[in-house]
Formats: C-alpha cells, sequence, structure tokens
C-alpha cells in the first residue's frame, strides 16, 4: 500500500474511532449525567437549560430561538422540554415584551433553588467522578478539541441551511 493511501486509511480508521467514542460518549452523558440529578427531576437537557438560563447575562431570561441556537437543538425538540420544564416549575415562558410574537424564557424562583442548592452540588460531583484524573491541562485540550470540532461542525451546518446552531459559550 502506498504511503499516502495508509496514510488515508489510518486517517479515515482514526476518524470513526473518534465520531463513535463521541457518540458513546454522548449516550452515556445522557445517562450517567440523568442519574446525578434524576432526584431533582431532572434530565441532561434540563439541566442543561436551567445551565444556560443560569448565566448572569440572561438574567431577563432568553428568547425561545436565541436558547434554542445557544444549545444547538431544534425548536421543536426545546419546545416539548420547555413544556415539562414550565409544568415542572422550574422555568416560565411568557410572550417577549421587545418582539410580541416570540417568547422569553426564564427560570422561576422555585427554578433557581432547584438549580442551585440541589442540582449544581451534584453536578459538581458528577463532574469530578468523571473527570477526577484529568489534569486542567489535560480537560484545556480536549475543550480545545471539541470547541474545534464543534466550529467545523457549526460550519457544514449553516453550509447546508442548517444555521440554527449557534452559541460559543458553556451552559
Amino acid at each position: 500500500m502506498a504511503t499516502t493511501e495508509h496514510h488515508q486509511s489510518t486517517r479515515i480508521d482514526l476518524a470513526n474511532r473518534l465520531f463513535f467514542r463521541l457518540y458513546q460518549c454522548a449516550n452515556l452523558l445522557h445517562k450517567t449525567g440523568t442519574r446525578a440529578v434524576e432526584a431533582e427531576g431532572l434530565t441532561t437537557q434540563q439541566w442543561a437549560v436551567l445551565g444556560a438560563l443560569s448565566r448572569p447575562q440572561v438574567v431577563d431570561g432568553m428568547g425561545v430561538g436565541e436558547l434554542a441556537r445557544y444549545l444547538m437543538v431544534s425548536r421543536q425538540n426545546l419546545s416539548g422540554l420547555i413544556g415539562r420544564m414550565e409544568r415542572d416549575g422550574h422555568i416560565v415562558s411568557a410572550p417577549d415584551d421587545r418582539d410580541r410574537r416570540s417568547r422569553r424564557v426564564r427560570m422561576t424562583e422555585s427554578g433557581h433553588v432547584v438549580w442551585q442548592q440541589q442540582a449544581l452540588p451534584k453536578i459538581h460531583a458528577y463532574y469530578e467522578q468523571v473527570l477526577g484524573d484529568f489534569s486542567v491541562n489535560d480537560m484545556s485540550h480536549a475543550l480545545h478539541y471539541l470547541l474545534k470540532m464543534l466550529d467545523r461542525m457549526q460550519q457544514i451546518d449553516q453550509q447546508n441551511g442548517g444555521g440554527d446552531a449557534g452559541g460559543d459559550e458553556e451552559a
């Protein structure tokens, strides 16, 4: 086999392994992360919504479209999630004062209590379980490469007319 063919074959094999491991990580994050916060009645998706809404720069809440872009989910997936979280009393959505056609989502006082006092300590313990033997340097490098992949995937999404994904900060 020629060197370039061998190089290409190695790249494809590594890419396959990388994406498969990423897929497995996403599935296990959902499963084990949800277990970490299930006593609070949360899933990892709800954890992400509360995390997004807890940021100081969004104390007035976020538009549904803005939240969907930030979390990189479809509005359809987000609307069911918002409905369940409103029913549970964690968030409230109301017409946006700036644009009455859209809705603004914000965390309720009860949602703040659940997030700050109940969920966050368990989330931090979960992080420590998963990343306990990672150095700060390890985490920094992993984050760098994940952001690099995320950026490329967003470019592909936008080229293919997706354009819904967005947000460059963590929840």
